[in-house]
Order: structure tokens, then C-alpha cells, then sequence
């Protein structure tokens, strides 16, 4: 399958896979060509400022308001905050990767939550999920309560969409906005991590003394063209609103989007194409210069959630300790592993696996790695064989009951911190 794109984040695109099925000059003529129907999705206030009113025109086979009635569907392992199903403690944890399932499993039904913060239904904070699956979806899928944002960590995603198809694989990550369908499709089992942001959409942070270039580039991010199925019988969609799943049957496919014009549509993005900035001299910067997305909050330069990558760069800072200082912090952390080490731990942290350091719970390099970097000598060193990332948020997160209590939790994370010799001050 060859899969075309647009380029740019933010950006306006127009996209048609029929020639002639996008409206030229009157934005929806009385009749649409081809007598496709016209459909406006709006991702954000009508009444939004320009430069953050999110809306896309589509031209469709039939409308979306063409369904049954909805029917509760049982929810698994997913949930949806304000989830307090055990009381959120301040220990740090670590979580072993979550197995591939023996029993068919597509997407949907491989969505297990390791925490949630803050209140989908307010429109704050985030969920933090896994997904593991061992077949394709037939169904199809929307979520009203945030965007998700996915990172594959085992195996391709083909994302079929309202709006075009999206291949994503280990090393990429994809951004479906809320309320929009899509199926995934996979040719082999697969396994990563979503952040489900309840929150303001993902844009690119502001790049202040940085300058005008850094981090991810406008232009890397990419849209896909339009494309339609044109199926006969009935689809189901799975629809997440309000933290619980519900079903309901369409005529034909809810894929059938033959043009479209507008700013909200869902993109993918390679983090081998982040342009990292790193400390020439000493100490360690905060890790926020590896940040690709953000979703901000009412406060200013304080995230309902940033999207941090810590990838292959050059360690070259003099007279100081290379990896991550001890440190607590005001925001909470959620970190993946997609493959490779981590520079600050020397072993339990697995591609796949997660751990969790809540607001103010100290943290920071094991001993053994400790040990190492306090000795180790200063030139230039390429940290080649890493991908992790971290999912920041200043609201608390709460770990579910099944990251808590289930076969996944380490219970001796705290270990990794015994062994050092106190300071001598005589």
C-alpha cells in the first residue's frame, strides 16, 4: 500500500481522492459535486481566536448523523478520569511491558489504563494507556473525551481514518483528535502507549531564546490525503464518551470522507526528525528542551501535558554529572521506553514497560548508574541506542487498580535506590 501525505502542522490543507469532489469558490453549494453530502467537524469553540479555531470541511458518501440508536459497551481495562478506584500514593513505581494477548484481541479490546489525572468531563488532564493486539479491527472507533496521542513501541499501525490512511511505526507517533473515526489495521502483534489528552490540542511549544529553529519542524508533521471506502452493509463504531464505551451501527463505512478541506485532521510524526538541543558546558538542562508536543493550560508555560522525547544525541557538557540529577518536581511524570537504555537507569526500566515519579516524589538515578557517571571520563559521547519519552503533567496522576495490583507492577522499584554511602562533611 503506498500512503501519500501533507506536509505541515497547523496548516490548511485541501485533499480530494476524486477529481472534482472538492467544492471550488462557494464552500458548500447547494448541492455538493457529485451530490456528496457536506459535514463540518469542529474540534474546538465556534467562537475560538483565529489561530486557534480548529475545523475541517468534509464531503462525505453519506452523513454521520445516519446511525442507530447507541448501546452500552463493557469498558475492560480502560478508564477515564476522574478514576480514583485506589488512592494515589507517593511511591515511585515501575511497571514490566504489558504481555501480547493470546486470545484475538484488536485494538480496542487491548486498551488497558495505567493512570488517569485531573477530569475528562472538565476538559483537564490526561490519561495514560497501553494498547496491545493481535488482529485488525473490523469496527471502527472515536473518542469524545480527548485527542489521542499514540506511540507504537512493538509493531505498525495503519490508521484508517475519516480523513485519509496513516502508517505509523516504532520510532513515529500519530495524533488522532478527538471525535474523529478511524480503525486500525496491523499486519503483526503490536504494542505501545497513549496519552489520551483531555485537555487543549497538542500544538509545538513556543521556542523562546532558542530561536527561530530546534526541536520538531512545522514541516515534518504529517496530514493524510483524502481517501474513501464505499462498503455495503452495516459498520459498528465504538464511541468513548463520558469514561464509558457505547455502540452503534452505520450504513456502509463511517470512512467515507472523498474530500476535505480545513485545519483539524490527524498527523503523524517521525522523532528521528527532532532536532535536539543539549547543554555545551555543565550542569543538565531541565528536560523540557525535548519537548515535541504540548497541550497548555489556563496557566502559562504550565502544561496539562507535554510530550518529551529523550533520543539518540551527544553528550558533551564539561565538569558535571551526565545523566539526570536527583530531583523533585512540581510536575508529574509518566516514562515510556521504546528501545534502547535509558541513560539514567541501569536496568528493570524495559522497552515497553513505564514508570511513574508523582508530584514531589524524589527521583533520579540508580546507584549503579550513579556509581558509573561519577567516574566516568568527560569527552564527547554519542547516547545512540535510546527512544524513551515521558508524558508531563501538572496535575497528580492516579494509577489504576490494575496498574496497582496487577502481575505488571515492580515491587522492588524502590530498591534501586539503596546502596549509597552518606556524604562526609568531618
Amino acid at each position: 500500500m503506498t500512503i501519500k501525505y501533507l506536509s505541515g502542522f497547523g496548516n490548511e490543507h485541501a485533499t480530494e481522492a476524486m477529481l472534482g469532489a472538492l467544492p471550488h469558490g462557494q464552500n458548500s453549494p447547494q448541492r455538493a459535486p457529485f451530490n456528496l453530502y457536506a459535514e463540518q467537524v469542529s474540534g474546538s469553540a465556534f467562537t475560538a481566536p483565529r489561530d486557534h479555531n480548529l475545523r475541517s470541511w468534509q464531503y462525505r458518501l453519506r452523513p454521520s448523523a445516519e446511525h442507530s440508536a447507541y448501546r452500552p459497551l463493557a469498558k475492560g481495562l480502560l478508564r477515564t478520569a476522574p478514576n480514583r478506584e485506589r488512592p494515589a500514593p507517593p511511591d515511585r513505581l515501575r511497571w514490566d511491558p504489558l504481555p501480547l494477548p493470546a486470545a484475538p484481541t484488536d485494538f480496542v479490546d487491548g486498551l488497558a489504563t495505567i493512570a488517569t489525572n485531573g477530569d475528562a468531563a472538565l476538559q483537564r488532564g490526561v490519561g495514560v494507556h497501553l494498547y496491545a493486539a493481535n488482529q485488525s479491527m473490523t469496527r471502527c472507533f472515536y473518542d469524545a473525551d480527548g485527542d489521542l496521542l499514540i506511540v507504537p513501541q512493538q509493531g505498525a499501525l495503519i490508521l484508517k481514518t475519516e480523513f485519509g490512511i496513516l502508517d505509523a511505526k516504532p520510532g513515529e507517533i500519530a495524533v488522532i483528535p478527538r471525535g474523529l473515526k478511524f480503525r486500525v489495521e496491523i499486519e503483526e502483534p503490536v504494542r505501545g502507549y497513549i496519552c489520551e489528552n483531555y485537555g487543549a490540542p497538542f500544538r509545538l511549544p513556543d521556542l523562546g531564546p532558542i530561536g527561530a529553529n530546534g526541536l520538531a519542524n512545522a514541516r515534518d508533521f504529517l496530514a493524510p490525503v483524502a481517501w474513501f471506502e464505499d462498503v455495503a452493509g452495516p459498520t459498528d463504531i465504538v464511541a468513548k464518551f463520558g469514561g464509558n464505551l457505547f455502540t452503534v451501527t452505520v450504513p456502509g463505512s463511517p470512512l467515507n470522507v472523498v474530500a476535505w478541506h480545513g485545519n483539524y485532521f490527524p498527523y503523524k510524526y517521525e522523532l528521528a526528525r527532532f532536532n535536539s538541543v543539549n547543554s555545551v558546558s555543565f550542569d543538565h538542562c531541565d528536560p523540557s528542551i525535548f519537548t515535541v508536543l504540548t497541550a497548555p493550560s489556563e496557566t502559562p508555560g504550565t502544561a496539562n501535558v507535554d510530550f518529551v522525547i529523550f533520543p539518540p544525541r551527544w553528550m558533551v557538557a564539561e565538569h558535571t554529572f551526565r545523566p539526570p540529577w536527583f530531583h523533585r518536581n512540581l510536575m508529574s511524570e509518566y516514562m515510556g521506553l521504546i528501545h534502547g537504555v535509558y541513560d539514567a537507569k541501569a536496568e528493570g526500566f524495559l522497552p515497553g514497560g513505564g514508570s511513574l515519579h508523582n508530584c514531589f516524589s524524589a527521583h533520579g538515578p540508580d546507584q549503579a548508574t550513579f556509581a558509573k557517571a561519577s567516574h566516568e571520563d568527560l569527552k564527547p559521547v554519542y547516547q545512540g541506542n535510546t527512544l524513551a519519552f515521558m508524558f508531563e503533567s501538572r496535575y497528580v496522576f492516579e494509577p489504576s487498580a490494575f496498574a496497582l495490583e496487577g502481575a505488571l507492577l515492580q515491587k522492588n522499584y524502590d530498591a534501586v535506590w539503596n546502596g549509597f554511602s552518606s556524604a562526609q562533611v568531618k
